[in-house]
């Protein structure tokens, strides 16, 4: 991911830091903690492993997640949210929020509408 070198407004970067589909989708994925590209790849429908490396990788650039690599075959690598992660995490929880609302006002059908619990 390219950011830009100049910004008029912070907000302006934290969006260019979680634009596209499933970068916001992949931060709620790591709320409870450490998940592996497989359990990533189960638990987000719809996304490509192209387009899940390319998140995974952007977002690692950016300091939102980070990977720890085990050694030994075959190879185990787990993804999580940095301090950095953490914090655009509560951001990401409220836009859950501002959706499980809406979806719950104009009664749409066919959405599994996940509770979040604190934990």
């Amino acid at each position: 991911m390219k950011l830009r070198k100049h910004y008029t407004c912070p907000l302006e970067l934290a969006h260019d830091l979680i634009k596209g589909k499933w970068k916001t989708i992949i931060i709620f994925q790591l709320r409870h903690g450490k998940r592996s590209f497989s359990e990533l790849m189960r638990e987000i429908k719809g996304i490509t492993q192209k387009m899940l490396l390319e998140h995974l990788r952007e977002l690692r650039e950016v300091g939102l997640i980070d990977k720890k690599s085990y050694p030994g075959y075959p190879l185990k690598v787990d993804y999580f949210l940095t301090p950095r992660g953490e914090k655009m995490l509560e951001a990401v929880n409220i836009l859950q929020d501002i959706g499980i609302s809406y979806l719950t006002e104009q009664e749409f059908s066919g959405f599994a509408v996940e509770k979040r619990t604190e934990d």
